[in-house]
């Protein structure tokens, strides 16, 4: 008996298997590796991380302020050190900045510091960043990986094979480095390391992270089970591993589409034709006959699980009944299925364009579908396919009446694209504007959730965009990983020291 109940104990297994495809290098600051970015995260570490619902966290820096609007006053977290046991302190900040902004040197965290004027190291924990302008929540960019300026002492950053294994503060350090597996191993020295401990039954002690020349590969290897979990944000996952026999985590992307109406235009300067078209577009459906719905439908740009967006109330939504109400309380009349309207002596009709880039098939798809919804109520639309220099030369221009856009959403709660000086549909609105100038100076939570639920209610009012959708990005892992595997576009790995497999 005692027998028979041992053997059906769960066993459990400390150690993750992931994958990469396409390897290039470890250097984070180097690497253009989506994969090896998000394991640089188990490896490496920043001044300020981002919390599951988008906060900014403290990290290896404990501190910041604001001073004068264009500079950071950043204080760092002492007793930290690197996997080699050198000690953590400014000068690797300010080398770790200098080496991304060092125009021989491709980095993707460049977009992070392109504001940043100089660094100036105060004292042993404290570096001043100098700003060109003031910098809405520019602390969201201070989540690039800090590298140790000691260990590439006298040698070339971008050449050096020590680029094989370099040495962060993170979680996890490079054990070992083979030509077709890189082995990574808890960092016992770690700061922050309550849940971490060798002799814990539970939670991951290594990761082997296996190199593959495809994401084809790495696809068969999870499909196989080979690795454990794969992160992708390719529609089309299904069809190279199926739909059986594992377990995923969906959440909303970076990428983001939204419809500018120009309310310079004759036509979409008017309130009310902005409202109709909003009630008339039907983005679910959409959304389910171009993107099979692979897409999110979105109601704002924050609407990605930032903490900030609160939808107070439910959607304006699809409701084409309200075209016909709003449009004829404001003196317009239907004639030959098309609205028109007397303004200033003028007939005034619901003729509008519509451009869309003719290299994005699906926008196009959409657009054609957004033609028919709005034929329907009596807004006859133009589409407009143009190539890339014409598209990007209507954006410059504005030269629309509506146009299909779309941008990847940072992590910080900036709007300004959407609604401030220079948005693509030329709105203004004097209480937003100082809103926006009020917000990049508020710290109180609360207050700033309050600031936030003003923006999106002028938003809602005066409609100067239509929020179409957000893409899908899915955590696949084995149905034996354990844990609380909640990701987001920031981190796919947080709490990672208390998963583990069962079997």
């Amino acid at each position: 008996n005692t027998t028979s109940q041992t053997e059906i104990e769960p066993q459990i297994v400390n150690d993750l298997r992931l994958g990469i495809a396409e390897f290039d290098t470890l250097n984070p600051i180097l690497s253009n590796n989506k994969n090896v970015q998000e394991i640089g995260k188990l490896i490496y570490e920043p001044l300020v991380t981002i919390s599951k619902d988008y906060k900014v966290e403290g990290c290896l820096a404990t501190e910041w302020s604001i001073i004068d609007n264009n500079a950071y006053l950043i204080k760092l977290r002492e007793n930290i050190v690197f996997h080699d046991g050198s000690k953590f302190t400014a000068k690797d900040v300010k080398f770790t900045i200098d080496k991304i902004k060092d125009e021989n040197i491709t980095s993707i965290y460049k977009n992070n510091l392109k504001d940043v004027i100089n660094a100036e190291i105060i004292d042993e924990y404290t570096i001043k960043l100098f700003l060109n302008s003031s910098i809405p929540f520019f602390e969201y960019n201070l989540t690039f990986p800090i590298l140790s300026e000691n260990y590439y002492l006298n040698q070339d950053f971008v050449t050096t094979s020590k680029n094989q294994n370099p040495v962060g503060t993170g979680k996890y350090k490079v054990s070992a480095h083979e030509q077709e597996k890189i082995l990574l191993k808890q960092n016992q020295n770690y700061w922050n390391n309550a849940n971490q401990a060798e002799n814990n039954s539970y939670g991951i002690h290594t990761i082997s992270v296996f190199l593959y020349s495809s994401m084809g590969e790495v696809y068969n290897a999870f499909k196989i089970g080979n690795i454990d979990l794969i992160h992708t944000d390719n529609s089309n996952f299904e069809e190279y591993i199926g739909t059986l026999g594992y377990n995923k985590k969906e959440y909303k992307g970076r990428q983001y589409d939204y419809i500018a109406l120009n309310c310079n235009s004759e036509v979409l300067s008017n309130l009310e034709v902005r409202k109709a078209i909003s009630y008339a577009i039907d983005r679910a459906n959409i959304n389910s006959n171009i993107y099979n719905s692979k897409y999110y439908v979105a109601e704002f740009p924050l609407d990605y699980g930032n903490w900030i967006y609160v939808n107070q109330s439910a959607s304006s939504g699809y409701n084409p009944e309200q075209v016909k109400t709003i449009l004829t309380e404001n003196q317009w009349e239907l004639k030959n299925n098309v609205w028109q309207k007397q303004i200033n002596y003028n007939t005034i009709r619901t003729n509008l364009n519509l451009i869309v880039n003719s290299s994005n098939e699906k926008r196009c798809l959409a657009a054609e579908d957004i033609k028919e919804q709005l034929a329907i109520v009596g807004i006859n639309v133009t589409i407009r396919k143009v190539n890339d220099t014409q598209y990007q030369n209507y954006l410059k221009n504005k030269n629309y009446d509506m146009i299909m856009t779309g941008t990847n959403v940072g992590f910080s709660p900036n709007v300004n694209t959407y609604l401030g000086e220079n948005n693509f549909s030329n709105y203004t609105n004097e209480e937003l504007k100082n809103i926006l100038l009020e917000i990049q100076n508020i710290t109180d939570e609360n207050l700033l959730k309050e600031k936030y639920s003003r923006i999106y209610e002028i938003y809602r009012a005066e409609v100067p965009f239509i929020s179409l959708y957000f893409n899908k990005n899915v955590v696949c892992y084995s149905q034996n990983l354990m844990g609380d595997i909640s990701p987001n576009n920031y981190n796919i790995f947080y709490h990672i020291e208390n998963w583990y497999r069962q079997y």
